[in-house]
């Protein structure tokens, strides 16, 4: 029986001298790219890892990260992605991935002395490549961490073969082509990012993997994936842009912005999309009517009042945990949590039917922040709540009940161990008696009448 190809081999065999990844230092072909990817698949076999089994990788954006991806890929081997954190943190997720009983295989690229004492996978250029390649479409592929509404992890398990559904029903609309640039803007370890490497193996055009500083990873690139903050200051910032399509994530973007983005030939296009359905389900270029858009290819939504519930081709293998995959579908359909309505044809999202809220970009669960808070000594109750930034979208404000007054530098020491920098909350208030004594629970609705008032 033949093997089925990845697409990295296929565009290296029809492709090979076209450019396939840009990189501060150097570009590559996809011949070259082909090359150093077997190398790094070889070193990686040689230390262990087979295919079936899961790699963790912690870290940014960077060269390393994307090659040891796309090795994965040809190993059958599942990569599971996450970004810095702390050591608890990362030790919740790996508990997810592995049992007990197995030795927990992870990459760290990041400069951390609490991390880097685990990281057992590294590689080298100077190995011979693998003969055969283990990828399968069908293989699980990604694992990308989500949360569920008490904060604790969900890893969610795609296939190359789903990725790529999301990435043809995106690209029957939004053109991206060889000889396009798309920025990998967007963390690996979001979904958002890996379906930017999922468009780009699909097309066969080219991919930058750049610094980390937009002003200059920007220059010279076609496509990017923004949130409106970032569109914006290009512009402002005057800037000579060779973008002509950016996929902007987030609430809502004013009509004004992509106006001023299309005296510079810029398309802007807005979309709406969830981890568990590789990232885009709906999307439309911006004009005067405001909505996520109509349903892309490959996908379907349906709503139950104004519960959206999504199907189709994206949807992810299940949740993984341990080796096993648990559904998160009934009868094919996935229950978003989110609120919507249809407005002539097209979504328009309302909001998170729970407590989840996002900031600069993340996903965060006011229970998460609430948990760790109960944790420093002299806090005996917690409730956190999001408030509204114009840059990030909302931030939290924790309102505890103190047995000791503590100074935010105090609270902060605690925290460090549990929560990454932009969980923690930006400003403590002192519970007032009236909501303690509301009930055996504080309602978290009064607690929020309270705030408002004092802001």
């Amino acid at each position: 029986m033949q093997r089925e190809l990845s697409f990295l081999k296929q565009w290296a065999l029809t492709s090979p001298s076209l450019c396939a990844l840009e990189t501060c230092d150097r570009n590559y072909t996809w011949a070259e790219l082909d090359d150093l990817v077997a190398k790094v698949a070889n070193h990686l076999n040689q230390q262990g890892l087979e295919a079936g089994e899961v790699l963790t990788c912690v870290g940014k954006n960077n060269l390393e990260q994307l090659v040891i991806y796309l090795a994965c890929l040809e190993l059958g081997v599942t990569c599971a992605l996450t970004m810095p954190q702390t050591r608890t943190e990362l030790d919740n997720k790996l508990d997810t991935l592995y049992s007990a009983k197995q030795i927990a295989k992870v990459w760290v690229n990041v400069e951390s002395n609490a991390l880097s004492p685990i990281s057992n996978i590294r590689y080298g250029e100077n190995k011979a490549p693998l003969e055969v390649s283990a990828y399968k479409p069908d293989n699980l592929a990604s694992i990308v961490f989500t949360s569920g509404s008490t904060g604790a992890p969900k890893a969610v398990a795609h296939t190359s073969g789903q990725h790529f559904a999301s990435a043809s029903g995106l690209l029957a609309q939004f053109t991206y082509k060889q000889g396009d640039t798309w920025l990998l803007s967007l963390p690996m370890y979001h979904v958002s990012g890996l379906a930017i490497v999922y468009r780009w193996l699909y097309s066969g055009a080219t991919i930058k993997v750049g610094s980390g500083d937009l002003a200059t990873d920007i220059v010279g690139v076609s496509h990017a994936s923004l949130v409106a903050t970032q569109l914006q200051r290009l512009l402002d910032d005057r800037m000579r842009l060779s973008l002509s399509h950016v996929l902007l994530g987030g609430s809502h973007v004013a009509l004004e912005l992509s106006q001023q983005a299309a005296k510079q030939g810029i398309e802007t296009w807005l979309g709406y999309g969830m981890t568990e359905a590789a990232s885009t389900v709906t999307a439309k270029r911006i004009d005067q009517h405001y909505s996520a858009g109509k349903v892309l290819p490959n996908r379907e939504l349906r709503l139950e009042g104004q519960r959206i519930y999504i199907g189709g081709e994206t949807l992810a293998s299940g949740y993984y945990r341990q080796g096993k995959l648990t559904s998160f579908v009934e009868n094919g359909w996935f229950d978003s949590k989110d609120l919507g309505e249809w407005v002539s044809g097209e979504l328009k999202i309302i909001g998170r039917a729970d407590n989840q809220f996002i900031s600069g970009g993340e996903n965060v669960h006011c229970e998460e922040i609430e948990a760790a808070l109960m944790q420093v000594p002299d806090i005996a109750q917690a409730i956190v709540v999001p408030i509204a930034d114009v840059e990030f979208g909302h931030r939290p404000v924790a309102i505890c009940s103190f047995t000791t007054v503590l100074e935010k530098s105090e609270i902060e020491a605690y925290l460090k161990q549990a929560l990454v920098k932009f969980k923690w909350p930006i400003a403590y208030y002192s519970m007032p008696e009236s909501l303690l004594r509301s009930g055996i629970k504080v309602s978290r609705k009064s607690v929020k009448e309270w705030l408002i008032k004092q802001v």
